[in-house]
């Protein structure tokens, strides 16, 4: 009896806090509910994962080139605070910063600064000492940086903590050995698509903040978006969560310090960006109108063939198992061949996208003209080849056909 009574003693506050949750996620439901999702599958579809204590919340975008046609925010961004998560909400989109640093670099291209074949050691000269594994010269391209098959090796986070600028990550990258000869495999670099980043400042004659804010975030009308979330304190942000393994519960997550935006600090090209669903939808927009948005034209036609076409021949690439095969790179994003079981089921060959290391997904279906934006911030549970993302596809995709999309 006395063991039972202990082990009663340890479950109860347990549950009492399971039930607590549980009313303020559906209060924090009713909340953030008068949006009317056009696609009320998905509503539905996130709220069960809301229910089943995975995930404190998400904002679920679906686009087409010209139109939004579906904007869902439910659960909760702070658990903590019970703030709602409203479609306004600012995620860290980690990684889905990458293609931005990738469409910079061929805007550059289109404005003849520079070529993607061209060596990176002409637009940063260090480079030009670089060294295999085998000894031979490096001669590293500035496609291999963008598609991970540069083998460049990587800085820690402890050594970029005391840069200042992407310049000072040079050194850094320089100095430790290559992992694999350039162009042998397919392996993510962060510390190449800093280059890349670096590369854009060089011949873009501007930082690389300035750069993207400039000529992306400004004119596609992404106003929440930003480098630097401390700045904007009231803005609404969601809070990372992981679950502790023995309570079941959400707790917050640390953020990764070389990502905060603190000034004084290099914004990295490689996962810098806290941005919104409805801010991102804007971007997949100008990419699904063939680099164009609202007439305004962001890249040519060559440029967006290059971007989404596959730069790294058979090499097996991405994060799904099994199924690196299916998928290659292209300039800056993952592409996938052919459809597959699992989160490629209902994709089309030729879908490109990018996800986030804490939960946001963005893929966008050039052959039905369709983005899928997921934000969730919530590490290890939504990578790209995760159930929610495919459950939040398949449902958003059977939902278009069900209205004739």
């Amino acid at each position: 009896m006395k063991n039972n009574l202990q082990h009663y003693k340890l479950r109860y506050p347990l549950y009492l806090l399971a039930v607590l949750m549980t009313f303020i996620t559906a209060g924090a439901s009713a909340q953030n509910s008068n949006t009317d999702p056009k696609l009320k599958g998905i509503h539905e579809a996130m709220q069960q994962i809301i229910d089943s204590g995975n995930m404190s919340g998400a904002v679920t975008v679906v686009t087409t080139k010209d139109k939004i046609i579906h904007v869902d925010a439910v659960g909760l961004a702070d658990i903590a605070g019970k703030q709602a998560m409203q479609p306004n909400t600012l995620f860290w989109v980690a990684s889905m910063t990458k293609p931005y640093t990738a469409v910079s670099i061929l805007m550059l291209q289109d404005e003849g600064k520079l070529n993607v074949n061209d060596p990176v050691a002409k637009y940063i000269p260090e480079f030009a000492n670089l060294k295999t594994p085998s000894g031979k010269p490096a001669d590293l391209t500035i496609k291999q940086i963008m598609t991970h098959t540069s083998g460049l090796g990587e800085a820690s986070d402890a050594d970029i903590l005391k840069t200042k600028t992407l310049a000072d990550l040079v050194p850094l990258y320089l100095a430790v050995p290559m992992q694999y000869e350039p162009g042998a495999q397919w392996k993510y670099t962060q510390s190449a698509i800093n280059v890349a980043a670096r590369i854009v400042e060089v011949a873009g004659g501007m930082s690389y903040e300035d750069f993207v804010q400039q000529r992306l975030l400004t004119p596609l009308g992404m106003t929440h978006s930003t480098f630097h979330p401390d700045r904007t304190p009231d803005a609404p942000r969601a809070v990372g969560y992981v679950k502790n393994k023995t309570t079941g519960v959400l707790e917050p997550s640390p953020m990764i310090p070389i990502y905060a935006g603190t000034d004084g600090h290099p914004v990295l090209g490689n996962g810098g960006l806290f941005s919104t669903g409805p801010d991102y939808a804007h971007f997949c927009q100008m990419l699904l109108g063939n680099g164009v948005y609202n007439g305004k034209r962001f890249l040519s036609e060559d440029a967006m063939k290059m971007l989404t076409t596959i730069q790294t021949g058979d090499l097996p690439a991405g994060f799904i198992g099994g199924h690196s095969a299916d998928y290659g790179w292209g300039i800056g994003v993952a592409i996938q061949r052919r459809p597959h079981e699992g989160v490629g089921a209902m994709l089309s060959a030729g879908t490109f996208g990018h996800g986030g290391a804490w939960g946001t997904q963005a893929w966008i279906d050039p052959v039905r003209g369709i983005a899928y934006i997921l934000m969730v911030q919530r590490p290890g549970l939504n990578g790209d080849a995760a159930e929610v993302r495919r459950i939040f596809q398949q449902t958003a995709s059977d939902d278009l056909k069900q209205q004739g999309m």
